[in-house]
């Protein structure tokens, strides 16, 4: 990290209008890079000078970032607050860009039910489903009744049912009863690991969950939360505008 610190001083004493960094933390270890996102947080602070700061980790993104531009293949793709790009992405990209783990994928086949939208797990097996309610049961609902989406949900918003029933989205899941493959414990978090698919997908919970490798557990998701892209332009079919 010395060297990286040398090399920002020197810039600083030129006094110059802008900072431009290109991933300057690239070659220090996970504890160094958290170090150095302190210091470049206090400098921005005290500098108040324009820093355009180059980067594929999605960690340096969030945190230093004020303003975030997204970008593949050359192409931007979002620019956003650190914010909306993890809570509003415009499309399947950038919604797998932040978030760790990433946001999950699954593909669903959609079916208007009285007065609700829902999404049926596509491929063989047992059906499961979740529903979409209000303005955006009807905006899916209207327009892709029949066809197949894909639902992207994030780790972080599945949940077993005491928690659900405590949200009251419990009633939005239907039969999603799954096989943890893979168990992870992080001290303040679990995270399970199932496959649907043959995707291998991840749910984070509270870290009293015990549940084992093997075990089935019964999943609920919040889709107040969710986000349903199109099969082939990938864009965010409820992606707000105003927000």
């Amino acid at each position: 990290g010395q060297k990286q610190r040398v090399a920002i001083g020197a810039a600083i004493v030129r006094e110059p209008k802008a900072f431009l960094m290109d991933e300057p933390l690239s070659n220090l270890d996970a504890k160094l890079r958290g170090q150095m996102r302190v210091e470049l947080q206090k400098l921005h602070k005290k500098l108040n000078t324009t820093i355009i700061y180059v980067t594929h980790d999605q960690t340096e993104a969030m945190t230093l970032g004020t303003k975030i531009v997204v970008m593949k293949d050359g192409l931007i793709q979002q620019v956003d607050t650190p914010r909306n790009i993890y809570d509003n992405p415009i499309n399947k990209f950038v919604a797998g860009f932040v978030g760790s783990p990433a946001m999950n994928f699954i593909e669903c086949d959609v079916s208007v039910e009285l007065e609700k939208t829902a999404l049926i797990f596509a491929g063989p097996g047992p059906v499961k489903k979740v529903y979409l309610t209000g303005q955006n049961a009807r905006r899916i609902g209207e327009k892709y009744d029949g066809r197949r989406v894909i639902l992207g949900i994030r780790p972080e918003d599945i949940y077993e049912e005491e928690d659900a029933a405590a949200g009251g989205f419990a009633e939005n899941s239907v039969d999603v009863d799954e096989t943890i493959v893979t168990r992870e414990v992080l001290g303040s978090e679990v995270i399970l690991y199932f496959e649907e698919q043959n995707m291998t997908y991840a749910v984070r919970l509270k870290p009293e969950n015990r549940t084992q490798v093997g075990e089935h557990i019964r999943l609920y998701f919040d889709m107040d939360r969710a986000h349903v892209f199109d099969m082939e332009t990938e864009e965010n079919l409820l992606y707000r505008t105003e927000w």
